[in-house]
């Protein structure tokens, strides 16, 4: 399978950085009580670990399994985990996704920020579901709102830019409707040397808009009962 960040994933842990340090606090608010005797806890598109090392943190008695299907960021996930003494004797790096990766029976928490709009409806239902059965009692399951919540047109942004030595990364985007939930992201990265460009990428991708009701709706047809927090992040529980 193609990996779609195979250009990009060059640019994807230095931009978001500063993106998962306003997602810190809001992220271990609603990881509260984890319980490790309940089971891992779960990092579904881990990414390039950033926010594994928020779970891991929030949760310091807990194994983690980290999900991760792209080779490029996994490539950079595994060598944030090596890194790093307590992670790589509790993390656990599965080359997956998030209705094929193998889990445990019971988890005591599940992670997936900053991925769901990559999942179709019906492949989201099922992963609501999939992991609904096997949390816990009380054992959050955590997910973040992004935009654009309705189909709508996003003009060009430029979402981040990084300076390392001589050279400052930068990363934006637009967004165009092209069905009846989905919008196609441009992204654009760019590397500059005193504001000369020396290298442009752009990389388009398909993302799932999802609206705070529609997510609320399918929780609840899982039996998960959410609470919505700061920055969009959300905390669902079984219902009951």
């Amino acid at each position: 399978m193609k990996d779609g960040y195979e250009v990009s994933g060059e640019f994807i842990d230095v931009l978001s950085g500063p993106a998962w340090q306003v997602l810190r606090d809001p992220v271990r608010a609603a990881l509260r009580g984890v319980d490790p005797e309940h089971g891992p806890v779960l990092d579904v598109g881990a990414g390039t670990g950033l926010g594994t090392q928020i779970l891991a943190d929030a949760c310091p008695a807990a194994t983690v399994l980290a999900v991760e299907p792209s080779p490029v960021l996994r490539a950079v996930l595994l060598s944030r985990v090596a890194a790093d003494a307590d992670l790589r004797d509790r993390v656990t790096v599965l080359a997956d996704d998030a209705l094929g990766a193998p889990l445990p029976e019971r988890l005591g928490a599940v992670l997936a920020a900053n991925m769901i709009g990559h999942l179709p409806p019906q492949e989201r239902r099922e992963f609501w579901h999939r992991v609904a059965a096997r949390l816990a009692p009380g054992a959050p399951l955590v997910v973040n709102l992004q935009p654009p919540a309705e189909l709508a047109v996003v003009g060009f942004t430029t979402f981040g830019a990084v300076r390392i030595g001589r050279y400052t990364y930068e990363g934006g985007g637009a967004a165009e409707p092209v069905g009846a939930h989905t919008v196609t992201w441009r992204m654009s990265y760019r590397v500059l040397d005193a504001g000369v460009v020396l290298r442009e990428h752009t990389v388009d991708y398909l993302w799932h808009v999802l609206s705070e009701h529609d997510l609320r709706a399918e929780l609840a047809e899982a039996e998960l009962r959410a609470e919505v927090g700061p920055m969009g992040v959300v905390r669902a529980v079984r219902a009951g």
